[in-house]
């Protein structure tokens, strides 16, 4: 994802890609500048299963964005170790009990996953759609400066067809969630928690509007939605959130950056 500037509400399209009316926007692994964009409608294909056009046009952005840190990070690769870092204390203070197995969704290159988790757990399977992307992850992941092993499996599709097979003790998401309609997101963080082990935390890392409104950014179809719309989501879902934080020390006049650490409602 990537970060972005303030624009427009986005309510629903007439095709019935849906956002919630009250709230915001944002991109996959990377940072986004708050900014306007206009709004797009979703097609249907002839396949077993619609694909928005929402969907198309993301794959199609990503596709043609370099597999480097800098094109992750939407232009912004100075930040890693800054978003690292924060990541890194977050995790700390959670004190997650299992140490296993972690799941990295929208992974990019690998960037969270080496830096992040693979440091922290045995295993770390990546879920990423770009398969460019995952193929990048996959050497870096396994490059010398890597603990060796750490790396499990490889999962190349879309957040919004994904279902975890394993249970796991961490699911990280970061910069992702603006590419899922409301309702896949919803469905989304389901499936996560039904994948998690007994005491474990599902993660999520976004950037987050700064007023009550869904903001649409068109060129790379995404949205960033304000903190309460997640939280929102997140209890519909089955969670409730157990640590919330926001990222300190990034650039002036980007969204903020929040990190949000949920558990199952018992």
């Amino acid at each position: 994802m990537s970060y972005k500037l303030d624009s427009e509400v986005v309510t629903m399209d007439e095709d019935g890609l849906r956002f919630s009316q009250d709230c915001k926007g944002q991109m996959p692994e990377g940072i986004i500048h708050e900014k306007e964009s206009p709004g797009q409608a979703s097609s249907t294909s002839e396949n077993e299963k619609v694909v928005p056009e929402f969907y198309n046009k993301a794959q199609k952005y990503w596709s043609e964005v370099p597999a480097t840190v800098n094109g992750m990070l939407g232009g912004l690769g100075y930040i890693n170790a800054i978003d690292i870092q924060g990541s890194k204390i977050f995790l700390r203070e959670l004190k997650v009990p299992g140490k296993k197995l972690a799941l990295d969704c929208g992974a990019g290159i690998g960037r969270v996953s080496c830096n992040l988790l693979i440091p922290l757990f045995e295993t770390v399977d990546l879920v990423e759609q770009d398969a460019a992307f995952a193929e990048k992850a996959r050497e870096l992941c396994t490059s010398e400066s890597v603990r060796r092993n750490g790396l499990g499996e490889i999962y190349n599709l879309g957040l919004q067809e994904f279902s975890p097979t394993n249970k796991y003790d961490l699911i990280w998401s970061q910069w992702v969630l603006g590419h899922l309609t409301d309702p896949d997101l919803v469905a989304f963080f389901r499936r996560m928690r039904l994948s998690l082990q007994p005491g474990a935390y599902f993660c999520i890392k976004e950037n987050v509007s700064t007023s009550k409104e869904v903001i649409k950014d068109d060129e790379d179809s995404s949205v960033t939605r304000p903190l309460e719309l997640y939280e929102r989501f997140l209890k519909e879902a089955g969670f409730r959130v157990a640590r919330k934080v926001r990222q300190q020390n990034f650039p002036k006049g980007l969204f903020p950056v929040y990190m949000i650490a949920c558990k199952p409602k018992p």
